[in-house]
């Protein structure tokens, strides 16, 4: 059986989530420059958030559920759990 979340559960979550996007914390994380999956460099502008456990797969927006990563990772994770992407990075590889 699939978790599908309310819509009212993914509004809250997504309002939370701009709230942490304002916050000292995260600009914090950003300003390392860091891609939390790839590990590579970029201007912490060119960082966006991403979900650990997604929203979608019953994730919360919380300080140990997001962390700051390239555009190119976050694209290609998608809606995956962090089990599904460590076998999606030993097949494909990140930030190739």
């Amino acid at each position: 059986m699939t978790y599908v979340p309310e819509e009212d559960e993914l509004r809250r979550e997504k309002y939370k989530a701009r709230d942490i996007r304002a916050s000292q914390w995260w600009k914090r994380r950003c300003a390392k420059g860091v891609c939390y999956y790839c590990g590579r460099q970029f201007p912490p502008r060119m960082l966006t958030m991403d979900h650990v456990v997604p929203l979608s797969r019953g994730g919360k927006s919380i300080k140990g559920n997001v962390v700051p990563c390239c555009k190119e990772c976050n694209t290609a994770k998608k809606t995956m759990l962090p089990m599904e992407w460590e076998a999606y990075i030993k097949e494909f590889g990140a930030g190739s």
